[in-house]
This record gives C-alpha cells, structure tokens and sequence, in this order.
C-alpha cells in the first residue's frame, strides 16, 4: 500500500526495509468455502501478525461438526484444544518442529522442562495403532502460553488432548512434498480412513488457487488509498466483488453439472464486467481436471535492471542535484 505515516504506523514494513525504503504491508487471514470458494471472511492486521492470532475470531463462523483445514500454522495444542472445545473438527499439517514416531509403545516426553536425555523423543504419548502409519496420540498442554492467547483463555484449556496423526506420501511427478504429516481431531479411522485425509488435505491447495484470483486476477496486491479508514474500505470492495464472481461461478456450475472450483474465474469476471441488466448468464469455459500437471517455478519475463531503493528517494534526489553534469567534447 502507498508509503504514508499513517499506513506505516498501523501495519509497518516487512523485514529488512528501511525507513522510506519499502511500502506497508498488510498480513491478511483468511477463511474460504472449500467447495463453493466463497471468501467467508478476511481479517487484516500489521505485516508481522501471526496467523493464529486472530484463529479464534475465524471460529467465529464455523458449526460444530465443520472441518477446518490449515497449514503449518495452524498446527498447535492451544488451537486445536479451541477447535475441540467449540465442536469442530480441524485437519492440519504437522509442525516442522514437532517430533512424530510411529513406532508402536515409545517412549516419550511428559509435560515439563526437556532434559539433555530427552533430546530427539517425542512429546506425545503413543495411545494405539490405528495403521502403519496412523495412530492416536495424546497431545500435553505446554508449560508456556502462546504469545497470541490470553492467560485466561489458556487457563481454561484441558491439560492433555487425544488427536490422531498420519502420515501419507505424495507420487505425483513434479511435485516438491514427497510426504505429508497430518495432524487431526477425527478419530473414526472407519469412517475417516489415512487416504481419505490426505485426499481431502490435498483439496486445500484450492485455498492457493483462490488467493492468485484475488491478488493477481482482481489487482488486490497493490492497494492505492493513502489512509487506513480507506485501506479497509478497499479491502471489502475486493471481497464483495470476490464474492460475486464466485456466485456467477457456482451458478454456471450447477446449469452445466459441473464443479464450482472447475468453472473459469477469469470467464466468469469478463461476463460479469460487461453483461447488461437482465442478460442471461450463458455457458462459462470449464477448466478439466489435469492430474500429474507439472509447471515449473520460473518466469520467463525478466525484470528491469533497476538498482533497488536502499535509502529514501528525497535523500538520494539531493547527492543527484549536487552532482556536476557530465562534461561532453564536441567536434566543430
């Protein structure tokens, strides 16, 4: 967004900019309908915000008996414990640093200050074998609060957890993840088998895909109002005509049996921008279905050879008005 005190006041730089080097940068949290890909609701907060953070107002919105899934961050006893005291059930991945074994009765790590002997145990207590490579476990509420969580709410969080972890690998050609550990609060391997969790954990690339259309397709990655009332304002203008193009979406999507996610969002936004009132939404492109596509990581469009802007632009337009113009010899 444009490089205004206010703005740099309410959401700051990333990382390693200097001051009138960089622009403000907003973290958006985000919750979308997996099958309708509708954008249920859109939290922004200052650049440096974790996600979990604002989790809980995402709660918010969902039933018991919902599933939420979520990456990485997501995957933490404080949150977890909140979706199961709320009634919903949350499939996410498996922390980086969280040590999982499945071998059968190990040993493991209790709740309290890590021991030199402890190092490289699991802090989760083996309860069965669901699979090879799928088991209950006990999850041990950590000693320290999470700095996103107030000390009441985590007093009032149970001081163990049961959850199931299963680990799944990925054959699809081209595809960086070779394997995936997943960490879940449904239980039922008989209705929710391994395969079942990884297919349906798969599907949250969709979330990927949804956030390209708003960022890219609808130009939400750069904002242009100046003060933060107007940022906000922005912000849900690009959610409402986010949501309407996912509404022509789903429409075309039931006319021609086909789903939602499949429909062009592309196509759907030209017909919306140009359509007069009262025209029939006619036949949208449906994109198939292309397992085992491999594209990759790499643009073929070079940037501009400009230096980049390591001091503020007023400071480095001073040294150029005092430099002396270049002195040219000319041939009479």
């Amino acid at each position: 967004m444009p490089d205004t005190p206010e703005l740099r006041a309410e959401f700051g730089y990333p990382p390693g900019q200097a001051d009138g080097c960089g622009f403000p940068t907003a973290h958006l949290l985000v919750e979308f309908d997996l099958h309708h890909g509708y954008l249920l609701r859109a939290l922004a907060a200052p650049g440096r915000t974790h996600d979990l953070a604002q989790a809980a107002v995402m709660h918010q919105d969902l039933r018991p008996g919902d599933v939420l899934l979520g990456d990485r961050a997501f995957c933490s006893y404080a949150h977890l414990a909140l979706c199961h005291r709320r009634g919903i059930y949350g499939l996410f991945r498996a922390h980086q640093r969280q040590i999982i074994s499945f071998r059968p009765r190990r040993r493991h790590v209790g709740p309290g200050k890590l021991r030199p002997q402890d190092k490289g145990l699991p802090r989760s207590r083996w309860l069965r074998r669901l699979g090879r490579h799928d088991q209950l476990v006990e999850y041990f509420k950590p000693k320290e609060r999470p700095q996103w969580m107030r000390a009441e709410a985590y007093a009032q969080l149970p001081p163990s957890l049961v959850v199931r972890e299963v680990r799944s690998e990925v054959g699809i050609p081209g595809y960086r993840t070779r394997e995936v550990t997943l960490v879940t609060t449904l239980l039922d391997a008989r209705r929710y088998s391994a395969g079942a969790l990884a297919r349906l954990y798969a599907r949250r690339w969709q979330v990927e895909v949804n956030l390209r259309h708003l960022k890219g397709t609808l130009k939400m990655d750069a904002l242009r109002c100046a003060t933060f009332v107007g940022v906000m304002k922005e912000l849900l203008m690009f959610v409402v005509a986010y949501n309407l193009v996912r509404r022509v979406m789903v429409e075309a999507a039931q006319r021609q049996q086909a789903e939602p996610n499949r429909v062009s969002f592309i196509d759907a936004l030209r017909w919306l921008r140009h359509a007069a009132p009262g025209e029939a939404l006619p036949r949208l492109k449906v994109n198939p279905g292309r397992p085992g596509r491999v594209e990759p990581r790499a643009r073929k469009r070079r940037p501009k050879k400009y230096r980049l802007l390591n001091r503020p632009r007023a400071v480095l337009r001073l040294e150029a008005l005092k430099e002396p113009p270049a002195t040219k010899e000319v041939a009479a």
